[in-house]
C-alpha cells in the first residue's frame, strides 16, 4: 500500500544552511521555504528531483543512501547496475572492467538493470495498443515524473502506465534466479545503484506497488569513486578480461532520452529536463496536444545521464553509451548462456508481476481533506491574491505570492509576511515598525540582521 507521505532522500542540513533561497527558488513543485533563515521542506510537495541539490552552494542539501556496509548482512549480495553507470568511465574502462572491480569491493552479483527491458518492450506496446487506455500513455520509468504528475496534474494520473520499470522487473528476476539456485530469501541482498534520489525514494516507499524487491540503494557518485579508484590502484601489467557482454545492444539506450520512444510502436515522443516536462504536461492537461500514443518523460536532461548522482558530463556519457551498443554484436546466437538469455525462463513468472498498481493524485493544491471545508479556503487564496504584489519576489520567505496566499490559509503564514503589505500597515499604523522588524527575522533569521553597515567604511557617503 502507498504510505500517506512520502519518503524524500532529500536531506536538508540545517546547521550549514545559510537561508539563500536558491533551492525555493527552483523547486518546481514550490516545496521549500525559508523559516528563522533556513529552508524548510514541505514533504507533501517535494518530488525528490534533486533540483534544490544542485544550486545550493553550501552543500546544505544531501541525498541520503543505505550505507554501502548493509551489504555484508547477506550471503548473496547483489548489484542492480545501470548502462549509465558504465557510461560515466573513460573509454579505458571496460564493463567487465567495472564489473569485476565491484565483485572484488564485496558484491557476490553484478546485473545490469536494462537485461530486462526485451520482456518489457512487448508488454509496452500491447498496453499502448488498448484501446481501453486514456492516451497518451506516459512511461512509469522515472519516479520523479510519476510524482510530479500526482502532485502537480493530478488529473494526468491515469495516464501514467501500471507497468513496473526494469529495475523492478530485474529484481524480481534476480531474487526468482537465486532462490531457484537454493539460496534462502532472507539471504538475498538485492542493492541498486542510483543516478538520482527519487529512485532512492521510490525503492523506498514505491508509488503503485506495495513493496520493492530491491533491498538498498547505493549512490553512483560513491560507487563510481569506489570502482575507479581501486582500478587506478591496480597494476597495470594485470591481465584484462574480455568485454564480452550479452545484453542487447539497442536496451542500453533504454534510459537516455528516445531510449524508450524509440521502441514503442505508434507516435511516441521523447521530453527530458524537468522545465520542459512541466510546460510539455500543462499543455497536455489543457488538452493543447492530442493525437499522441506515448510520452516517455524523463526528469533529467539526456534522460539519466543527466541524474544528479552522475559524476560524469552527461553528454559524453551519451557518447560512450551510444559507442558501446554500436560496438556490440546484435546477432547473439553464438553467445554462451548467461544472465539474460535465462530471464526468458522466468518470462511468465515476470509478467505475473510486471503490473502496477493504479497511482493516486496527491495534489499539493488540496486545501483541506473535506471539499467544503477546501472550497472556501480556496476562495479566501483567491481574495487574499487581491492584495498581494503578484510579483513573486520571495522576500515572505515563500517562492510566490501564490504560495503565500496558500500558506495563510493553511495556517503556516500571515499576510503581514509580505513586505509591500508591511510597508503599507506601518504607513496606517496599523503595524508598527517593530514587529514589522521581528517578522523578518522570524523569516530570515536574526543573524542576517546584524550586519555592522558602518565597518569598512571610512566616511558615511562610503554607504
Amino acid at each position: 500500500m502507498e504510505s500517506k507521505f512520502f519518503h524524500h532522500a532529500l536531506k536538508i542540513l540545517r546547521d550549514v544552511c545559510i537561508g539563500c533561497s536558491h533551492c525555493m527558488r527552483v523547486c518546481p513543485t514550490e516545496a521549500l521555504r525559508v523559516r528563522n533563515g533556513k529552508a524548510e521542506l514541505y514533504d507533501n510537495r517535494c518530488i525528490d528531483c534533486g533540483e534544490c541539490f544542485k544550486v545550493c552552494p553550501v552543500n546544505a542539501i544531501i541525498i541520503e543512501q543505505d550505507d554501502f556496509s548493509k551489504i555484508f548482512g547477506y550471503k548473496r549480495r547483489v548489484a542492480l547496475v545501470p548502462a549509465v553507470l558504465l557510461g560515466q568511465f573513460p573509454d579505458e574502462v571496460s564493463p567487465n572492467d567495472v564489473y569485476n572491480t565491484l565483485l572484488e569491493l564485496g558484491f557476490t552479483d553484478v546485473f545490469e538493470v536494462e537485461n530486462s527491458v526485451d520482456i518489457l518492450k512487448e508488454s509496452i506496446n500491447e498496453y499502448v495498443q488498448d484501446i481501453e487506455i486514456p492516451k497518451p500513455v506516459i512511461s512509469s520509468f522515472c519516479p520523479a515524473v510519476v510524482r510530479l504528475i500526482q502532485v502537480k496534474f493530478p488529473a494526468l494520473v491515469d495516464n501514467i502506465m501500471l507497468l513496473k520499470p526494469p529495475l523492478d522487473l530485474s529484481a524480481i528476476f534476480y531474487k526468482l534466479l537465486l532462490i531457484d539456485q537454493g539460496v534462502a530469501e532472507q539471504d538475498i541482498g538485492i542493492f541498486y545503484i542510483t543516478p538520482c534520489a527519487a529512485k532512492i525514494a521510490a525503492v523506498k516507499s514505491p508509488v503503485g506497488e506495495e513493496y520493492s524487491e530491491v533491498t538498498g540503494v547505493i549512490n553512483m557518485d560513491v560507487i563510481y569513486n569506489k570502482v575507479l579508484r581501486t582500478i587506478k590502484q591496480k597494476n597495470s601489467d594485470d591481465p584484462k578480461t574480455s568485454n564480452t557482454s550479452t545484453i542487447n545492444p539497442q536496451n542500453i539506450l533504454w534510459s537516455l532520452t528516445n531510449g524508450e520512444a524509440n521502441e514503442v510502436n505508434g507516435r511516441c515522443l521523447a521530453i527530458d529536463s524537468l522545465h520542459n516536462v512541466i510546460d510539455f504536461l500543462e499543455k497536455l492537461e489543457n488538452e493543447e496536444i492530442t493525437d499522441v500514443d506515448f510520452l516517455e518523460i524523463r526528469a533529467c536532461d539526456e534522460g539519466c545521464a543527466g541524474g544528479v548522482l552522475n559524476s560524469g558530463n552527461r553528454f559524453l556519457t551519451v557518447e560512450r553509451l551510444k559507442n558501446r551498443s554500436k560496438s556490440l554484436s546484435v546477432d547473439r546466437t553464438d553467445l554462451p548462456t548467461s544472465y539474460e538469455h535465462s530471464i526468458e525462463k522466468y518470462k511468465s513468472q515476470i509478467a505475473e508481476r510486471k503490473a502496477a498498481n493504479p497511482v493516486k493524485p496527491r495534489s499539493m493544491m488540496k486545501l483541506d481533506e473535506d471539499m467544503g471545508r477546501a472550497m472556501k479556503k480556496m476562495e479566501r487564496v483567491q481574495r487574499i491574491m487581491c492584495f498581494l504584489p503578484n510579483i513573486d519576489c520571495g522576500s515572505c520567505g515563500a517562492p510566490s505570492c501564490q504560495a503565500l496566499a496558500e500558506d495563510i490559509v493553511k495556517g503556516k503564514a500571515a499576510i503581514s509576511h509580505c513586505i509591500f503589505l508591511q510597508k503599507m500597515m506601518e504607513q496606517t499604523r496599523k503595524l508598527h515598525p517593530d514587529h514589522s522588524f521581528r517578522i523578518m527575522e522570524s523569516i530570515w533569521g536574526k543573524d542576517r540582521f546584524k550586519k555592522d553597515c558602518n565597518k569598512g567604511f571610512g566616511r558615511k557617503k562610503d554607504l
